[in-house]
């Protein structure tokens, strides 16, 4: 083989190998970030708001603080809840959640396993008050202790310009 088609062969495949990797580079969101954490509640934990039970707790990891959820709808098999959340992080900041459902399947006499649960950020105080995102969590409510565990994982994005700003 001559130098130069040897030459020619190792430069190509130089150039679509940093390509591969910069079109990788590129195609992640440099505004956004993978959170994650666990939510521990009790059911009932700060008694009824308009007829509708509560749950209060904390949630753990990337945007932990306290966190209380209205139970505003159940459907008839008690597996799929309409939610409303109440989410303030350790410094205050708060989090705009979107009426979601959860939704899940009893195992066992008074537990149930939640394994569609989907929710979207759409703001708040402080770095989140342009922020978007959507998480998904499972776990279970235990009904028979009223404790309920999940783990929380998603993508939270922050606006370009909060980031040009430096607030975020």
């Amino acid at each position: 083989m001559r130098p130069t088609a040897r030459f020619l062969g190792v430069f190509l495949t130089v150039t679509l190998l940093l390509a591969s990797f910069a079109t990788q580079a590129f195609a992640k969101n440099p505004n956004c970030s993978d959170v994650g954490g666990a939510i521990l509640t009790n059911v009932g934990g700060f008694g009824q708001i308009d007829s509708h039970l509560t749950t209060l707790g904390i949630a753990t990891g990337d945007l932990k603080g306290a966190i209380g959820v209205e139970i505003q709808g159940i459907n008839s098999s008690s597996t799929v809840f309409t939610v409303q959340h109440h989410w303030v992080t350790d410094t205050g900041e708060t989090l705009t959640i979107d009426q979601a459902q959860a939704k899940g399947m009893f195992v066992a006499s008074g537990l149930l396993a939640i394994t569609e649960y989907k929710f979207h950020l759409s703001g708040g105080t402080g770095r989140f008050a342009n922020a978007t995102g959507d998480l998904s969590a499972i776990g279970e409510l235990d009904f028979n202790t009223g404790n309920a565990i999940l783990r929380y994982s998603g993508q939270v994005c922050s606006s370009a310009q909060e980031k040009r700003d430096g607030k975020d």
